[in-house]
């Protein structure tokens, strides 16, 4: 046996019953390290799409079919999140693609909250970027484990072993490699899989795998390198994945299909199963009898031919059944889930049953709202899904006046979904919007005009940053005295300081002790 070949390597325990068939993971990168081209390599490879570009061609432009909104389209980023669901060797994945840009982090951060493990994308020539850092360090707020696939191999990239430790220092995580490249860039001869020790080849014009895999001897350079990886690194261990302290790493390039395979398996063999949800000083584990689950995400307008609205629920537990009633914690009385959706990006499906970790969305007139606990017996609320602070806080005013009520309708549809937060003024009628980030401003405009047909400009506002304020009432009606041009409701009437500047909340925060101003505030 050749010196770098070693038996026995990471083999974990696949599980069977049917909340243990379940995957629901997030692909996590930095914009361009290729996560909406790996995201169709994994249904590709699922059979959730037939043909790899299966998608809307926009000139030279192609984008899977998760980037689904116009402005999506135009720029080649994912600025939704959306869900798919693909079936593969009895086990269900539910993939939800994260907001690839930074201004998006709300509703990234969100999205975490619903799933059980994620994919790191890391570009083999550029590492970790700012939005992988970001991105990594929510998932460690929650101990999501996470599986690292270094993309892009098939070009020239960094020497892998500087990546790997970069993962290592950077983000304080064990890393323990499963694959290795034979070359990079020009001199890319294959991917050697340590699990079968069969080396997956690169074929025909485009040097894609299209399957052929042998277990011929290993250049000797190669070879040493190999050597060194294995013995250098710790071997995979389930229960340091699980914990979030070790990251198994999969080497690739999605485009030619390489490592692909591994990396679905890994999902199967290596990520959990549903795992457990906090509700307060609750946990609600999935084999709670009763069907749970949150909604953490509102997305309006996903077919233009049909003014629709779904709120995505994350099933913490229960058997779901279409037709069964649900409470949502905001409305407090049942409501009959007629037609569940499970999702194939834009194309959806109607569910009969959904099972723990499954992702569906529910239609809705807007009785949904993020963060939004629904449950049988009304008992349970989930906690951990917040609204941050804006930074960029900007006037909206319609070109057209007579459009008011259609204004009102747009920016409440978009704050529910959490593109936007909006305030409205005690004094003075002008809305003013809420962002994170600059590109959320050009998507509230862009989706103004394209799917409620209102021709609005932003102008600046006075103010810099808005607090959430809470106190008793004699208080607050005493503090909304004294400064009634500095005060905002947000959607659901409750008051919010907006600040000219750090320096005013710094002022207040010291003169009104016995109110709190929140720059966080739980859904």
């Amino acid at each position: 046996m050749d010196a770098w070949r070693k038996p026995g390597y990471a083999r974990g325990p696949m599980t069977a019953s049917l909340g243990q068939t379940r995957r629901t993971f997030a692909i996590i990168s930095h914009p361009d390290a290729g996560k909406t081209t790996l995201t169709e390599k994994l249904l590709l490879q699922g059979g959730a799409i037939h043909l790899a570009g299966e998608v809307k061609a926009r000139g030279q432009a192609r984008r899977a079919r998760s980037d689904w909104m116009k402005i999506e389209q135009q720029r080649g980023i994912s600025v939704t999140s959306s869900v798919m669901t693909f079936l593969k060797d009895g086990i269900v994945f539910n993939l939800l693609d994260t907001p690839g840009h930074e201004d998006f982090s709300e509703d990234t951060y969100r999205t975490l909250t619903a799933v059980d493990s994620a994919v790191m994308v890391i570009d083999a020539a550029k590492g970790i970027e700012p939005q992988t850092r970001k991105l990594f360090e929510v998932c460690r707020l929650r101990s999501v484990p996470i599986i690292t696939f270094v993309n892009k191999v098939d070009r020239e990239g960094r020497d892998p072993f500087e990546t790997l430790d970069e993962v290592a220092d950077m983000l304080a995580l064990d890393v323990s490699p499963q694959m290795w490249p034979i070359g990079m860039g020009g001199e890319f001869e294959g991917l050697l899989d340590f699990k079968t020790e069969t080396v997956a080849r690169p074929e025909g014009p485009s040097r894609e795998y299209l399957g052929t895999r042998d277990t011929a001897t290993i250049p000797q350079r190669f070879a040493d390198e190999i050597e060194l990886a294995r013995g250098g690194y710790p071997e995979f261990d389930l229960e340091a994945f699980r914990h979030g302290d070790l990251t198994p790493v999969y080497f690739g390039s999605a485009l030619k299909n390489f490592g692909v395979g591994e990396l679905i398996d890994a999902i199967a063999r290596y990520a959990p199963p549903p795992r457990p949800q906090p509700a307060g000083e609750e946990q609600i584990s999935p084999d709670r009898d009763e069907v749970t689950g949150f909604i953490f995400k509102v997305q309006a307008n996903m077919d233009p031919n049909h003014r629709d609205r779904i709120a995505f629920m994350r099933q913490v537990s229960g058997t779901f059944k279409r037709g069964m009633k649900l409470t949502p914690s905001g409305l407090g009385k049942p409501i009959a889930v007629h037609s569940p959706i499970l999702f194939f990006a834009q194309d959806r499906e109607l569910a009969d049953t959904a099972e723990a970790g499954d992702i569906i969305g529910i239609p809705n007139h807007g009785t949904l709202r993020v963060g939004d606990t629904l449950s049988e017996r009304n008992q349970v609320r989930f906690t951990g899904l917040p609204n941050f602070a804006p930074e960029i806080l900007r006037r909206v005013q319609l070109r057209d006046p007579t459009k008011t009520k259609q204004l009102r309708k747009a920016l409440d549809d978009l704050s529910e979904e959490g593109v936007i937060q909006v305030f409205y003024p005690d004094i003075g009628s002008a809305h003013i919007v809420g962002v994170v980030g600059q590109l959320q401003l050009e998507v509230l405009i862009s989706r103004l005009e394209a799917e409620y047909k209102v021709e609005a400009v932003l102008e600046p506002s006075p103010f810099a940053t808005a607090r959430w304020i809470k106190g008793d009432e004699k208080t607050l009606e005493e503090f909304a005295g004294f400064n009634r041009a500095n005060l905002a409701r947000d959607r659901d009437g409750d008051y919010v300081f907006m600040a000219k500047s750090p320096w005013d909340v710094s002022y207040q925060v010291e003169k009104n002790p016995q109110l709190t101003f929140s720059a966080t505030k739980e859904r």
